[in-house]
């Protein structure tokens, strides 16, 4: 049944044809509820009036609306209308591979690129137990700004049972719409594995030969199994071998080599994993040897890099008397030298390290859209991405240089700079910094409040303590640095001023010894320095380990050098051989920006306030300012910028910390978190009165403000505790002593909790199942409980009118789940639809950052207003060679 523009199923108006699939007609439509153009695929009749056959596509459309990737197009689920049924689906924009193929074969470094991101595609899929089962170039897109999209998982089925013997018919040769006509040739017959050809039972090693298939016609342009008509493609399929002749000969041999494996006709000695292939793919691009073969189809970009190359190189033997630091050995005590290196995009400017030989850098970046480490030999142009560290935090290095540990996923783990997989060492719920001596022993703080130094052996193990807190004095300890001997190390305490600062421990006991006062995390640099921050200086003296004091007067290595008030850490590293790299400031890191329902983003003047981070908005009820937290590298406070009239106030001014606040629902007060006696307490002040603050809980309560209800009587909390991590309470307000109460307490982590506007539903992330999903549960008394995100999910925001609960998924990717009630009087029965992605975010979604007070608030007009980095948010570190301390200053051994 053909539609016409116009035509209406449920909230989706069509607007055009745009082809047809194997199921039936494809149109453009707008989804008038939401705002957005969606493609919608009508059902063939066949299936829409068969019970059972329809019964079964929607099982898979709710099993497919679970895949939630970059390169796969979002399935949101069925409608209907006037007997049509048919799949909604995310519209791509662009050309399909087919297009693009159409045009002759697609040059080396254009194709790994695309093929990476179909693997990448396919990995997630198989993940879920999804096969795609008609990968093929029509049923993959290529946008305009590179990203791949993988089409069609509409005909993808779940995994069958180990047990599975009978073969249904939807395990068939996939047949096209005029497939029954005799003399019709069946469209993807060219792609499918030969067990699929031949109708037996299939798995994800079908979809990895028609990858190999995939990869194939974009490397020579045709397809590698071709025929006269149906019969002769399954021939060449089941029969022949392609023609590798026809691959053109600057196609390397391990590319050829992944060919074959994924093209070997006996699916028992195919390469069986998606996963694997992104691997090997994501190796050849990180391999020169490979990318130098696939220059050539790219002659121009190849020849300003080798220009550019010269130059470099040209400019350090202008500087540098011996070019022997080029060479893979450490570098000879010199001259003082101090160069530039260049990071890569959307590198955090404060998560990178210096290998100990001095040789490597390695950094925690989201240059091409993911969280990962990159890695960058400093001899060489370009860092190169490891994989398997999605959502990398804090990375630290061995002794020998050989390993790097980092924190990702609430864990510890640790890869080898060589290749193969992360291994899974420890629980780090908030990691933040670790340490690696040359007895493969691993140092790690796995929390930064209420948790001391953990140690484990590099190979896993039992964690054990091996600090121990002085609470209240002390909440937390972080950022552990070997000295060379193994044994002693340097930390930072977090706590009151007078216990906080850097300090010296030993894993053979004894009570650790505060070396300084400091807010910021120390270093330490052979022979004899301790490295920190200080007045925004990058400083050093000199450490009597006998004693246990720092003596002789400071020396400056760096007039200015960026830190995270928030976090304590500074943007430096240092090696075992001399070398410092640090950056010397830290651009505007966060920056508020309104943002509609398609991602359109319209930034919001900071006025040229000295910020780092910009974290933590709320809006107003009246919807007139915005509250902040800001980190000018000089301490954080709350802000408040009026949205109309322009122009910031500064809220709080104390010299500890303060941040997250939350409005009254009339806009009069504000309450706000503040470390002024240590731990983190609660703060109530008037928004426009004057000065001074009423403190709402006994000191050492650890609290952090979320939200206010809308009828004033509840005030929604986290609360620490060392026991059942953190927790959800409740502050009634209406009485004349505030009483608290608790919400949800459990041995998981509960965060991020809200209102619904009518204040009978509480939504909050809970770690569970092991990562952060959302839940909604009734409130006050957690009777109903409602899961809203099945694939992860942080920092829950409702919109004003309580129709839409949204939620920030592992990606970044915004997502609005529809929300209906049965009771409007009360609430009392609540159902969550589909979520569904809005537009993709900056906001950090993993490591110590993502557990914040979300990052975005919800105008009633249905505006966005995040805080999230700009788009170029990092400076050049520079890199210090040969730094020695004064030669007046003498040497306390």
């Amino acid at each position: 049944m053909a539609l016409s523009a116009g035509t209406r199923l449920g909230p989706y108006e069509v607007l055009s044809r745009i082809g047809a699939g194997g199921m039936g007609e494809v149109y453009r439509a707008r989804d008038t509820a939401l705002h957005r153009d969606v493609a919608i695929k009508v059902l063939l009749p066949a299936i829409a009036n068969d019970p059972d056959r329809l019964a079964r596509f929607s099982r898979e459309a709710q099993l497919l609306a679970s895949l939630n990737h970059l390169n796969i197009a979002h399935i949101h689920g069925l409608a209907d209308g006037d007997g049509v049924r048919a799949f909604v689906m995310e519209l791509v924009e662009g050309p399909t591979l087919a297009d693009r193929i159409v045009r002759g074969p697609i040059p080396m470094n254009e194709a790994l690129p695309i093929a990476k991101q179909i693997a990448e595609a396919l990995e997630a899929a198989h993940e879920h137990g999804i096969i795609h089962r008609d990968l093929k170039p029509a049923n993959i897109k290529v946008r305009p700004d590179g990203i791949v999209k993988v089409l069609d998982f509409g005909l993808a089925k779940g995994l069958d049972p180990p047990d599975a013997t009978s073969v249904s018919a939807t395990m068939a040769p996939t047949m096209s719409i005029h497939a029954t006509q005799a003399g019709i040739i069946l469209g993807t017959a060219a792609y499918m594995a030969p067990e699929q050809a031949r109708g037996q039972t299939i798995d994800t090693r079908a979809d990895i030969w028609a990858f190999g298939c995939v990869l194939h016609e974009m490397l020579t342009g045709r397809p590698p199994f071709a025929g006269d008509d149906l019969a002769g493609i399954l021939a060449s399929v089941l029969e022949r071998e392609p023609d590798w002749t026809r691959l053109p000969a600057n196609v390397p041999a391990r590319v050829r080599d992944l060919l074959r494996l994924c093209l070997e006709k006996n699916p028992k000695n195919r390469r069986r994993d998606a996963g694997d292939v992104r691997i090997d793919i994501e190796r050849l691009l990180a391999d020169p040897a490979a990318e130098a073969a696939a220059a050539g189809a790219a002659r121009t970009s190849r020849v300003a890099w080798l220009v550019a190359a010269v130059a470099i190189v040209a400019a350090v033997m202008l500087t540098i008397p011996a070019i022997r630091y080029l060479r893979e050995t450490p570098a000879p005590a010199g001259p003082e030298m101090r160069v530039e290196i260049n990071p890569p995009p959307q590198s955090s400017p404060l998560e990178f390290a210096l290998s100990p030989d001095g040789l490597h850098i390695v950094f925690a970046a989201s240059g091409d859209g993911r969280r990962r480490l990159w890695l960058r030999a400093l001899k060489d142009l370009d860092a190169r991405v490891m994989p398997g560290t999605d959502g990398a935090a804090h990375p630290f290095w061995s002794a020998d240089s050989r390993s790097i540990g980092f924190f990702a996923s609430r864990k510890l783990y640790r890869i080898d700079v060589g290749g193969g997989p992360p291994q899974e060492l420890a629980d780090a719920p908030v990691g933040l910094g670790g340490a690696w001596s040359a007895d493969d022993t691993i140092l790690f703080a796995p929390s930064r409040d209420d948790r001391p130094l953990m140690r484990i052996a590099a190979k896993g193990g039992e964690p054990v303590e091996v600090t121990r807190l002085d609470p209240p004095r002390q909440i937390g300890h972080q950022s552990p640095k070997f000295l060379p001997d193994g044994r002693h190390f340097l930390f930072l305490a977090n706590g009151s001023p007078s216990a906080s600062g850097i300090y010296l421990g030993s894993l053979d006991g004894g009570a650790p010894k505060r070396l300084m006062a400091s807010d910021v995390a120390a270093a330490y640099l052979e022979p004899n320095l301790v490295v920190f921050v200080q007045e925004g200086a990058l400083m050093a003296r000199r450490l009597d380990l006998v004693r246990g004091e720092l003596t002789g007067a400071p020396m400056t290595l760096a007039d200015v050098v960026g830190y995270d008030v928030a976090f304590k850490l500074g943007a430096f590293s240092v090696s075992t051989d001399g070398h410092v790299a640090y950056q010397s400031h830290i651009l505007t890191r966060d920056e508020l920006f309104w943002v509609d329902r398609t991602g359109k983003e319209s930034r919001v003047a900071v006025n040229q306030l000295d910020v780092n981070r910009l974290a933590n908005p709320d809006l107003s009820p009246d919807g007139r300012r915005v509250a902040v937290t800001l980190d000018s590298q000089s301490n954080i406070d709350i802000w408040i910028m009026n949205l109309v009239g322009g122009g910031w106030t500064r809220f709080t001014d104390d010299a500890e910390v303060d941040a997250a606040s939350v409005w009254s629902p009339r806009s009069t007060h504000i309450v706000f978190s503040s470390r002024r006696t240590g731990s983190p307490n609660l703060y109530l002040k008037t928004s426009n009165g004057p000065p001074g603050s009423e403190t709402l809980l006994p000191g050492g309560a650890r609290a952090s403000p979320l939200d206010w209800s809308s009828d004033g009587r509840f005030l929604l909390y986290m609360l620490i505790d060392q026991k059942t991590r953190a927790d959800l309470w409740a502050l009634d307000m209406t009485g004349n002593q505030p009483k608290a109460q608790a919400v949800v307490n459990t041995p998981y982590d509960e965060r991020n909790g809200q209102f619904s506007p009518d204040g009978h539903w509480l939504a909050y992330q809970t770690d569970e199942t092991g990562r952060f999903e959302i839940l909604a549960v009734s409130f006050p008394d957690q009777t109903e409980k409602s899961p809203v995100s099945t694939s992860g999910g942080t920092q829950p925001r409702w919109h004003p009118d309580g129709k839409e609960l949204y939620f920030v998924a592992p990606d970044g990717e915004l997502m609005a789940a529809p929300i209906t009630f049965k009771n409007q009087a009360d609430g009392s029965r609540m159902e969550v639809g589909v979520p569904v992605p809005l537009f993709r975010t900056r906001i950090i979604v993993s490591g110590a950052a993502a557990n914040l007070k979300a990052q975005y608030a919800v105008s009633r007009d249905g505006r966005f207003l995040i805080s999230q980095p700009a788009e170029s948010a990092t400076t050049p570190i520079t890199l210090i060679l040969n730094w020695k301390p004064p030669a007046t200053s003498q040497i306390t051994r």
